[in-house]
């Protein structure tokens, strides 16, 4: 039988369905990033593959992690799927340039009528992104003193290299794209210090109904976004000098993804229960205590 038709339009889908789907769409999407970073490799001990049959609250869980150390530069990918509840793929870049990291989520509501997208090029230098207020205007000196300038500094090179008139237009023409969709950055969401902390000033969060056109236009902007990031990725403009920049960059990357991290554990936790939300996050944050050093051997 056909699907029902959702309130907000176009036919419904159903948890596993959604989640299959976005599978599927985030493996082509992984191989595109493969295919231009050849070093890109898998980390087997940091992975579940499907014949572990690993479980996360009785769902079906598989999380495909990668990396690409030395001039490649890719500090960690996870692959990450929740049967029924979640898809996502998260990039934390290396110390050698300032490209921005890439988060891309689906999840899925316990009842499955409605999910959740959630987009995001992260910064890769504090910028006070989160105290802007509602006319898009920073702190200043009278805030933070000399250091004003230093954020402001880091957001002029964030706006001018990674957030121009067609960046920005990809991410309004995404908000719009989902049928009912809503934006659910409200107080509610805004509670999580760490997650504004981390988060861009572009950072795209909508809940909508669970419906196939919502499914597609999600994985139409996961692979959109993930060609953006593979093209500054892959271009050596973006590369630090060697030295203190990336001594600074590694030391700045080790706090965030710890931020990144505390961000991400009261999501997974309230979705999943406190110990499998907190071994979840654990395992799609990757290795935030190893020593990765981009360039080395």
């Amino acid at each position: 039988a056909p699907a029902a038709a959702a309130a907000g339009g176009g036919a419904t889908s159903s948890p596993d369905d959604a989640t299959a789907a976005l599978k599927l769409s985030q493996a082509t999407t992984l191989g595109k990033i493969a295919a231009a970073i050849p070093d890109l490799a898998p980390k087997p001990d940091l992975s579940w593959p499907l014949d572990d049959h690993e479980t996360v609250s009785g769902h079906r869980a598989t999380l495909e992690g990668h990396d690409a150390p030395g001039p490649a530069n890719v500090a960690w990918i996870s692959d990450l799927t929740v049967d029924g509840r979640l898809s996502s793929l998260t990039v934390f870049n290396g110390p050698l340039n300032d490209v921005p990291h890439l988060m891309s989520r689906t999840t899925i509501d316990e009842d499955g009528s409605t999910m959740t997208y959630e987009l995001d090029f992260r910064p890769r230098a504090y910028g006070a992104y989160e105290l802007v207020d509602g006319e898009g205007n920073y702190p200043g000196p009278e805030t933070f003193g000399r250091k004003s300038f230093e954020y402001s500094a880091a957001r002029n090179d964030y706006f001018g290299k990674f957030c121009d008139d067609e960046v920005k237009a990809f991410f309004e023409s995404t908000a719009s794209s989902f049928e009912g969709g809503a934006s659910v950055f409200d107080a509610s969401y805004d509670s999580n210090d760490f997650d504004k902390l981390t988060r861009g000033p572009l950072a795209l969060a909508v809940q909508m109904p669970l419906t196939e056109g919502n499914v597609a236009a999600a994985s139409a902007a996961q692979e959109k976004a993930t060609e953006y990031w593979t093209g500054w990725a892959t271009d050596d403009g973006h590369g630090h000098r060697p030295g203190a920049p990336v001594n600074t960059q590694y030391v700045y990357d080790a706090k965030f993804r710890i931020n990144a991290y505390s961000g991400l554990l009261p999501k997974f936790t309230e979705m999943f229960g406190a110990e499998e939300g907190s071994r979840l996050a654990a395992a799609d944050s990757g290795p935030l205590d190893e020593a990765y050093v981009g360039g080395g051997s």
